[in-house]
C-alpha cells in the first residue's frame, strides 16, 4: 500500500497547498484574459504567473520551467526533514508535456548566448535533461524518469510511483508535475480550435473550450511509512479510437474507471469524482458517458479547470492534491463556471461547495493519444503496511525488431534493402495510408510494431475478427469496430515505450508554422508534438485498449527500463507488452528496438 506523505502546489493562486486550497474553496480563480500575449493575434484566457511571481521563483542557472519544479519539490520535501533524498532508495519522477520547449522559441529569455555557443541547446530542451538538472539541483542521486503521456501524464506519474514502490524498487518516490505556457503551446491549442477567449465552463451547456494554465504540483509517496492518505488502485486504458478526439462511448475512460472503482471496497465510500473537465465539447461529453456507463451517476462530479485552466503535465498531480485537501476538509468543491448540464451523461456536477463525511475519491483524466487514467485515494485508511515487494516471472522477449537508417532486423534476420521507413511500409504494410500523415517518431514506432506483430503472427497465428451479417464476430473472442473495421477488443496487451529525444523533430517542424514571417499554426503537426502519440497510433491500428505509456530518460538506462516494464504487470489485466526504445531526431538519425514480453505468471 502506497501512502502520501507530503504535497505542494505552486501556482498563480499560491505557493503552498494550503494557499491554493483556500483560494479554490473561496471561489478564487487565476484565470485572466490576454490579448497580444507572445505576439498571438487571437485573445485567450489563461492562468499565468505574474512577472513578480516569476521573479520570486527564478533560480540562477535554471530555466523558468526548471525553477518552478524545483520550488514545488523543495516546498514538499521541507515537510519531511528525515528523508535523505541523496539515498539510492528515493526516485524522482517528473510529469510534463513540453518541459523546456520555450527554449526553442526566438528571443527566449532562458537561452543565454553562452548556452547557444556551447551547442547545448538541443540537449537542454529535451525533457530528460531538464529532469536531470532539476534532480541534480535538489540533490537526488538516482536517475530521474520523465512521464510524457500527454494530459494524463500527472496521474500516470502517480501510478508509476505507486508501482515502483509496491514492487520494492524504492522506498520513497517524489512526483512533480509541471508545465509552463508560451507561444508554442497556446498557438497549438488555438490551431485545434479548442481555446476559449473567456473563462471555461466545464460540463456546461454554454462551454466554448478550454483555458490553459501553468503550475507545478508535488507529491511525496512511500510504501514504508504511514501517511494521512493512501493510494488505491490506479490504471491506464486506451480508447484505440483517435489520436486527438476521445471515443464517443468513453471506452478507455470507462475501462479505467470501472476497474478502479470495482477494486475499491465500495462506492458508498466515494465522496466525489474529480473529472478532467476541460470544457471542450468532446472531452466533457465523453467523460459523462464513461461515468454513467460505470454506474456512478449518484456520485458528485467536480472539475477544477475554472480555477487553474488546463495545466497539462501538472493537471493530474495538482488536481489530485487539491482533492486530497478538500476531502481532508470534509468538502466537495464546486465546479467554477458550471450552471446547466450540457452533456448527455446523467452526472451530478457540483455547483456549490458541500460537506461530506465520506473518505475517498476518484481522479479521472484523459488525453491525446487515446490515453485515459483513473486512481482512487483514501483519507485516514489506517491500512497495514505490506513490506513484501511484488514479483513477476517475465518471459524473455519472444520477438525483436531493430530499425536504424542502415539496417532493419527482425528476430536476428536482416530485411532486404533499402531500409527506409517509407520503403518498409510499402513492402511490408501498405494498407494503412494514415502512415503518410504521421510524424517521424510515429512512423518509426508504427513500422517497428508492424514488423514485430507480423513476426508474432507468423509463429503463433492470431485469432481473426470478421463481419457476419453486418456485425463483428469471432469464435472464442471479443470483437469491436475500430476505424470502420472489425478488430479484437484487447486490454491484455500494453504498449510501453521509451526514448531520449521526446518529439524534438515534430517540435521543430511545428515551430516553422508559427514563425513570425509565416504564422500559420498547423493542428495536424501540433498533435504530433507529444511523443506518446506513437503509442496511440499502435493501439488504434490494432484495437488495443490496454495501457499505453511513454517515458523519457536522460539517456538509455536498461535498469530503469526493466523496473518500469516489470511494474506494468502490476496491472493484472496486462498479459504482454510491446516495449522498447524508439528515438527519432531526423530521417538520418533514428533508432528503434522493440520486443514483445509476456508475464509467465499470468
Amino acid at each position: 500500500m502506497t501512502h502520501i506523505l507530503a504535497t505542494n502546489i505552486t501556482s498563480p493562486l499560491g505557493m503552498t497547498t494550503a494557499e491554493n486550497y483556500q483560494a479554490v474553496k473561496s471561489g478564487c480563480s487565476a484565470l485572466h484574459r490576454y490579448e497580444g500575449q507572445w505576439g498571438l493575434s487571437e485573445p485567450f484566457t489563461a492562468s499565468l504567473f505574474t512577472d513578480e511571481q516569476q521573479h520570486a521563483l527564478a533560480i540562477d542557472g535554471l530555466t523558468r520551467f526548471e525553477s518552478l519544479a524545483v520550488h514545488s519539490v523543495s516546498q514538499a520535501l521541507e515537510q519531511l526533514p528525515d528523508i535523505d533524498i541523496t539515498a539510492k532508495n528515493v526516485i524522482f519522477i517528473l510529469s510534463t508535456t513540453k518541459a523546456n520547449i520555450e527554449l526553442l522559441l526566438p528571443g527566449s529569455a532562458d537561452v543565454s548566448s553562452a548556452l547557444m555557443q556551447a551547442g547545448r541547446l538541443r540537449s537542454q530542451v529535451l525533457p530528460g535533461e531538464a529532469a536531470r538538472r532539476i534532480a541534480t539541483h535538489l540533490g537526488f542521486t538516482t536517475e530521474p524518469i520523465v512521464v510524457c503521456n500527454a494530459c494524463i501524464s500527472g496521474v500516470a506519474a502517480i501510478i508509476l510511483a505507486q508501482r515502483l514502490l509496491d514492487g520494492g524498487h524504492y522506498d520513497y518516490a517524489v512526483v512533480c508535475g509541471a508545465d509552463v505556457q508560451n507561444r508554442f503551446t497556446v498557438s497549438g491549442f488555438q490551431s485545434l480550435k479548442a481555446v476559449s477567449e473567456d473563462d471555461c465552463r466545464p460540463f456546461d451547456m454554454e462551454r466554448m473550450g478550454l483555458n490553459l494554465g501553468e503550475a507545478a504540483a508535488t507529491m511525496v509517496l512511500s510504501r514504508m511509512v504511514n501517511g494521512q492518505w493512501s493510494m488505491g488502485n490506479g490504471l491506464i486504458r486506451n480508447d484505440a479510437f483517435h489520436i486527438s478526439s476521445p471515443s464517443k462511448n468513453g471506452e478507455g475512460a470507462w475501462l479505467a474507471l470501472n476497474a478502479v472503482v470495482g477494486a475499491a471496497p465500495s462506492t458508498q465510500h466515494l465522496a466525489f469524482i474529480n473529472a478532467h473537465g476541460t470544457a471542450t465539447m468532446f472531452n466533457d461529453q465523453m467523460e459523462s458517458v464513461a461515468i454513467e456507463r460505470a454506474g456512478l451517476t449518484d456520485i458528485p462530479v467536480n472539475g477544477l479547470k475554472g480555477y487553474y485552466g488546463h495545466t497539462l503535465g501538472a493537471a493530474g498531480t495538482l488536481e489530485t492534491v487539491i482533492s486530497l485537501a478538500a476531502l481532508n476538509d470534509h468538502t466537495i468543491l464546486a465546479t467554477r463556471g458550471f450552471e446547466e448540464r450540457g452533456v448527455s451523461g446523467k452526472i451530478k456536477v457540483t455547483t456549490d461547495n458541500s460537506t461530506t463525511e465520506k473518505n475517498s475519491f476518484v481522479k479521472m483524466i484523459s488525453g491525446f493519444g487515446g490515453g485515459n487514467a483513473a486512481i482512487t485515494v483514501t483519507v485516514d485508511s489506517h491500512l497495514p503496511l505490506d513490506p513484501r515487494p511484488s514479483t513477476f516471472d517475465l518471459q524473455c522477449p519472444t520477438h525483436r525488431v531493430t530499425l536504424t537508417p542502415t539496417a532493419a532486423i527482425v528476430d536476428g534476420h536482416p530485411l532486404p534493402d533499402p531500409p527506409t521507413l517509407t520503403s518498409l511500409y510499402k513492402r511490408y504494410v501498405g494498407d494503412y495510408p494514415k502512415f503518410y500523415k504521421m510524424d517521424g517518431l510515429s512512423r518509426l514506432g508504427f513500422i517497428a510494431s508492424e514488423l514485430l506483430l507480423q513476426a508474432e503472427k507468423a509463429k503463433t497465428g492470431n485469432a481473426q475478427c470478421s463481419m457476419v451479417n453486418g456485425q463483428c464476430s469471432m469464435v472464442n473472442g471479443q470483437c469491436s469496430m475500430v476505424n470502420g473495421q472489425c478488430s479484437m477488443v484487447n486490454a491484455s496487451r500494453a504498449i510501453v515505450l521509451f526514448n531520449q529525444s521526446s518529439s524534438i523533430a515534430a517540435d521543430k517542424k511545428y515551430l516553422e508554422t508559427i514563425a513570425d514571417d509565416d504564422f500559420f499554426p498547423s493542428p495536424s503537426i501540433f498533435v504530433y508534438t507529444l511523443p506518446n502519440i506513437v503509442t496511440g497510433e499502435i493501439a488504434m491500428r490494432n484495437g488495443y485498449h490496454g495501457e499505453t505509456s511513454f517515458f523519457i530518460l536522460p539517456e538509455r538506462n536498461e535498469e530503469i527500463m526493466q523496473q518500469i516494464i516489470k511494474s506494468t504487470f502490476q496491472d493484472k489485466a496486462v498479459k504482454s507488452l510491446i516495449t522498447g526504445w524508439v528515438d527519432y531526431y531526423s530521417d538520418s538519425d533514428y533508432g528503434a528496438e522493440l520486443v514483445i514480453i509476456s508475464n509467465l505468471q499470468s
